[in-house]
């Protein structure tokens, strides 16, 4: 517990100083008018207040990522402590900061175009595909977790010869998800998630802050760090730390989904100082929620110890911790919290999807004709891809496995845009952003080669690890060669 008390007060510690070392290196502008004003349009741009826009960027990134992720991540040991902690001050959060307050100065512009504008076009074309297939994914995953969750909490009952079982619910339940998806992203932004947001995000507060008190209360025996950096999967070879604990904990460290919702806030921000608590604070925030689940799965291993933790799903450490430390009724508010997490993203990312699709078409959203012909295509794809996971034994797991490393791969992407921003701004300063870019490139080219959804080639692991590593190089020196060239042009000028 001892290292779990340090990790949450670092990650404080990581806001207060190295997020006010980002936000000057960035130098916001407390006069520039912003875009919820210059093209306000009463559906996406939109002025609401700093503390509700946090609210809805941080229920937008907390999905179901920090509290499975997290979980699953806790049987790497210490090292997932030390990825969350670190991962999230000088990678998520400054992932997130920058991507959206560059969205900011670009009339809130999508991810795809933000890419475009500093990668190129032909990087602008891939990364509104990868884009689209991580919202897809990630929207039928959000359909599916909290609708298992909620299946399993509704009561059985028998009428007419009609039993309702969990799995029933569990589709009845999909149903009704689906359908406030559709709602939540097709109105304006402030009729209904800025209406109801800041009570989902009592629950999730709730639950956060009830496991911690737990934690707090009785001081379990978790992991230390002085206990060394031991991998505590039952097949340690085949899951080494690197690279598989920095794909199986996303959110909460870092994460590519993210870059695709900080544009939605900058579209309602009213000044630019509100950067920091909007995009690095709701990324801290995620951090020590990630780090509650993990330091609560370590505790609930200890409890069960003889079991086969590695056959046990998230979905069971979620439910039984919840029920088992908070009481009955605390335990349901927990877990409609661990519920409203995913819904609270898998709605916004169908929003995303529409904004992406509708600013690479150039197609006018104001018209409700207009959204129809975009949301109605993308619902029945979800629709598709949800019946995959769900007639396949192993077909949601495979989906999150996917999921996972699109996530990632698009969050290295996104970290390779910002560093070429801060190169042509900054000079020395695109630092901040290089290390972690090339960190997690070569993050996830080594994943798709060993892990076995990619190439399987675990057994040359050494070889893989090399050659990635090279890759990451040439890469890197890709970037500095093309970047002086555009920087030394006679007729290079700042864009902002």
């Amino acid at each position: 517990m001892v290292t779990f008390s340090v990790a949450i007060l670092i990650l404080i510690l990581g806001y207060i100083l190295y997020g006010t070392l980002v936000t000057r290196v960035f130098g916001y502008d407390s006069k520039r008018k912003t875009p919820a004003y210059a093209i306000r349009d009463g559906v996406d741009y939109v002025p609401m207040p700093g503390w509700k826009i946090y609210t809805i960027q941080f229920l937008n990134i907390a999905g179901t990522g920090p509290i499975f992720g997290a979980i699953m991540g806790a049987q790497f040991g210490t090292s997932a402590y030390l990825w969350i902690v670190l991962g999230c001050i000088f990678g998520g959060a400054v992932h997130d900061y920058f991507s959206g307050m560059i969205s900011l100065r670009h009339s809130g512009e999508s991810l795809p175009n933000m890419v475009g504008r500093y990668l190129g076009v032909n990087a602008q074309r891939c990364i509104v595909v990868l884009t689209l297939v991580l919202m897809l994914l990630l929207g039928a995953v959000f359909v599916y977790t909290p609708a298992e969750i909620l299946g399993d909490m509704t009561p059985m009952f028998t009428i007419g010869g009609f039993t309702l079982t969990p799995k029933s619910a569990m589709v009845g339940w999909m149903i009704i998800i689906f359908f406030y998806y559709f709602i939540a992203s097709f109105f304006p932004i402030d009729k209904i998630i800025g209406k109801i947001y800041p009570m989902f995000a009592f629950a999730l507060f709730f639950m956060a802050f009830g496991i911690m008190w737990y934690l707090f209360m009785h001081w379990p025996s978790i992991p230390e760090i002085t206990d060394g950096l031991q991998n505590m999967k039952s097949e340690p070879e085949s899951h080494p730390i690197f690279p598989m604990l920095f794909v199986t904990i996303a959110c909460g460290a870092i994460s590519g989904f993210h870059a695709t919702q900080s544009p939605l806030m900058a579209r309602c921000m009213t000044n630019e100082r509100q950067g920091r608590p909007i995009f690095y604070g709701a990324m801290i925030t995620e951090g020590i929620i990630a780090l509650v689940w993990c330091a609560a799965a370590n505790a609930y291993f200890n409890e069960i110890e003889g079991a086969d933790i590695s056959s046990l799903s998230a979905g069971y450490f979620v439910n039984h911790i919840s029920r088992d430390w908070l009481g009955r009724v605390g335990g349901i508010l927990a877990l409609l919290g661990v519920v409203f997490a995913p819904i609270t993203s898998g709605d916004t990312a169908f929003r995303s999807m529409r904004l992406v699709i509708a600013d690479h078409i150039k197609l006018d959203q104001k018209k409700a004709i207009n959204k129809m012909k975009i949301c109605i295509p993308v619902f029945i794809l979800a629709i598709v891809v949800l019946n995959f996971s769900m007639l396949h034994p192993s077909g949601f797991h495979t989906l999150w496995r996917y999921f996972a490393w699109v996530n990632q791969t698009l969050a290295s992407v996104t970290l390779w845009a910002c560093t070429v921003y801060l190169f042509r701004q900054k000079g020395y300063w695109h630092l901040i952003t290089l290390i972690p870019a090339m960190f997690m490139t070569l993050v996830v080219i080594t994943y798709i080669l060993v892990a076995p959804e990619g190439f399987g080639l675990i057994n040359y692991y050494n070889w893989v690890l090399c050659g990635a590593a090279l890759v990451t190089l040439l890469i890197s020196c890709w970037f500095y060669k093309s970047q002086r060239a555009v920087v030394s042009a006679p007729d290079f000028k700042k864009e902002i």
